[in-house]
């Protein structure tokens, strides 16, 4: 296996890998099983030996679950990993019920993590949205103390706002945007992208299929029990008309001989420089054929088909992924 290049995270900010792991379907998600913990270890340690460093998870994920199983996961290997934090979102029996970005809430938050992850150090640590409870100020003011505690290295921010990015960053020198990014998903293009440019700020993308989407293997309708009929993306004529769209990525792939899911991540990583595909993988299986799509290059004939095919709009109703 082909070990992944390093890219710097920010423009100040530390080198990482260019694909990163999400590690959230290691964990139990919306009620669904927990995937065998051996095997996510494993996928963890591999990823690490190809030089894959970049581990996401949250406190949130599974509970604690997910920070305990990286967490014996890089016992013995901690300088070969960084690990990134979200923490705010508050579940009670598998549902999402708010938000809390207290300071005095971050403080306990960060205790908990410290301790079930077995790190003395968060490498970047991140509110998982900001919903207006409580000032910017006060939410990255309180990162920046734990930075000068020792707790935090670097800062990050997720699902925000192109004006709460640019006082997020006022405050304290802001690391990473964590955010949803790919052909089907591309409003941030029209400011907050430009914005963590300008100011000199990595973007971690996740959803880079956009739930699936741009896969190639939904057919419509879907199964009367897959989640994402609560969707308007999902839903009726417009999944119709969205899986039209994906014909193209599909007949790309199969002219390039790889999969629409390569290709797809392969075109966030061509978005740029401070551009690092989130990709979540709880098997091993997964790590050679993600790796590989960083290789892909595309012509100029095919990124202007891609982004002609997806341009902003042209992918029908939304999901919980779209601000």
């Amino acid at each position: 296996m082909s070990t992944i290049k390093k890219i710097q995270l920010g423009q100040n900010g530390p080198l990482v890998s260019e694909l990163g792991l999400g590690c959230m379907r290691m964990s139990s998600v919306w009620g669904s099983p927990t995937p065998d913990e051996t095997e996510s270890i494993a996928t963890i340690h591999q990823a690490l030996d190809s030089g894959i460093n970049f581990l996401n998870t949250g406190d949130f994920y599974g509970a604690g679950h997910n920070e305990m199983l990286i967490g014996k996961a890089i016992k013995g290997r901690r300088d070969d990993a960084f690990i990134s934090v979200k923490f705010g979102a508050i579940f009670y029996n598998g549902q999402w019920i708010g938000m809390d970005l207290r300071p005095i809430a971050i403080k306990n938050f960060v205790t908990y993590s410290l301790t079930r992850l077995g790190i003395e150090t968060i490498d970047l640590y991140q509110p998982s949205r900001m919903d207006g409870s409580v000032p910017i100020e006060d939410i990255i003011g309180t990162i920046a103390d734990l930075v000068k505690e020792g707790k935090v290295r670097h800062i990050g921010v997720s699902e925000i706002t192109s004006d709460q990015l640019r006082v997020a960053n006022s405050i304290y020198p802001i690391s990473a945007l964590e955010i949803a990014y790919s052909l089907a998903d591309r409003q941030i293009e029209n400011d907050l992208l430009p914005t963590a440019r300008e100011l000199g700020i990595g973007v971690v993308a996740f959803a880079n299929t956009a739930e699936g989407l741009l896969t190639g293997d939904l057919q419509a309708p879907l199964a009367a029990d897959d989640y994402r009929n609560h969707f308007s993306r999902f839903q009726g004529e417009n999944l119709v008309h969205n899986l039209e769209k994906v014909e193209v990525l599909k007949q790309m792939a199969n002219n390039k001989g790889v999969t629409p899911t390569h290709l797809a991540i392969a075109w966030v990583k061509e978005q740029g420089d401070n551009i690092m595909p989130l990709v979540s993988m709880s098997r091993r299986s997964r790590l050679p054929e993600n790796i590989a799509a960083m290789e892909i290059v595309f012509t100029s004939e095919e990124m202007n088909i891609l982004n002609s095919t997806f341009a902003i709009g042209s992918i029908r109703g939304g999901t919980y992924l779209q601000r």
